[in-house]
């Protein structure tokens, strides 16, 4: 069997960061080093709490949780209760945490992590706003050069805004760290609504996960449950999209999806298109292409890969 792939997952959890983290965690191929929480989706002190949780649910206590930034760089936090509930994990009832958090700073973590492991040998899996990441950048620029890269869910181009007309959730919540990573010069995957959007569920899909008869499976259809209710009354689908697990597939399997390196730049002062993901999908403003930036997905094949891994636990 080959080297695992050395990760460290950043994330405000968030259902489908949840079902990110069991992927992961579920999956031979990866190395979790660690996962690092930020503010998001809900506050720190609750994205935290749910990393942790996400673990014990997954049997894996051992992994190190690091509380991270308890807010935007220089804006005011914006959260998503009305997606994801007020505990950010709504829709399945788990236990509160034993294992302990980390005592050191996400930030802390990341850097001194990055300085100690061989250059090019780990991935950053970013689930939520970028503002750890770009916290690290700043203090720390030397480690961007010593990433193998990133991937990461946020923005959108054809399919505009989800928190905004013009926004996608996590950019917006930052946009300031999003341009500090777009602009770092390291290899970017990104998976935007474009792609996520498309990763939807449907019942039969759903009930699969309940039908494992396992804790993790009836958390992960509880969860689908939970934020399908709002996602189809705002899209009018037949399901939910599942957006962070496509961070985690594409690196199990990247040949699930399609897309373009082209130049994303992210809009910082715009009236109405703050947080927008401007890409440059059409090659028209001569600027460096810097993201591999997703359109397609095989939605069977995610799914299946899905409802395999998550069937392990």
């Amino acid at each position: 069997m080959t080297t695992p792939r050395k990760i460290i997952i950043d994330t405000d959890p968030g259902q489908d960061d949840a079902v990110a983290i069991l992927l992961a965690l579920a999956s031979p191929e990866l190395e979790v080093l660690g996962i690092t929480a930020v503010a998001g989706n809900v506050p720190l002190s609750l994205t935290q709490r749910n990393a942790r949780m996400i673990c014990e649910l997954a049997g894996r206590g051992d992994v190190r949780v690091f509380a991270g930034c308890d807010g935007p760089m220089v804006r005011r936090l914006i959260t998503a209760e009305h997606v994801h509930g007020k505990s950010g994990l709504d829709g399945a009832d788990l236990p509160e945490p034993e294992m302990p958090l980390a005592d050191r700073h996400a930030v802390d973590f990341l850097i001194d992590t990055l300085r100690a492991e061989t250059p090019g040998t780990v991935t950053l899996c970013v689930l939520g706003p970028l503002t750890n990441i770009a916290t690290a950048f700043t203090r720390a620029p030397d480690i961007a050069s010593r990433l193998e890269g990133i991937v990461l869910m946020g923005g959108a181009y054809f399919e505009v805004g989800n928190i905004t007309p013009a926004a996608e959730f996590n950019i917006h919540v930052d946009p300031e760290a999003a341009e500090i990573v777009f602009r770092a010069g390291v290899p970017l995957v990104v998976m935007p609504l474009d792609v996520t959007h498309k990763a939807l569920t449907d019942r039969s899909k759903v009930e699969a996960f309940r039908a494992m008869g396992t804790k993790a499976g009836a958390a992960v259809a509880g969860w689908t449950d939970f934020f399908e209710r709002y996602d189809k009354q705002k899209y009018g689908q037949e399901g939910a999209p599942l957006h962070d697990p496509c961070v985690i597939a594409y690196l199990l399997q990247p040949g699930l999806f399609t897309g373009r390196h082209v130049n994303v730049e992210i809009e910082t002062r715009g009236e109405y298109t703050l947080g927008m993901t401007v890409a440059d999908w059409w090659g028209v403003s001569g600027r460096p292409a810097n993201a591999m930036f997703m359109g397609g997905i095989d939605r069977e094949g995610f799914f299946a890969l899905l409802t395999d891994r998550i069937g392990r636990l």
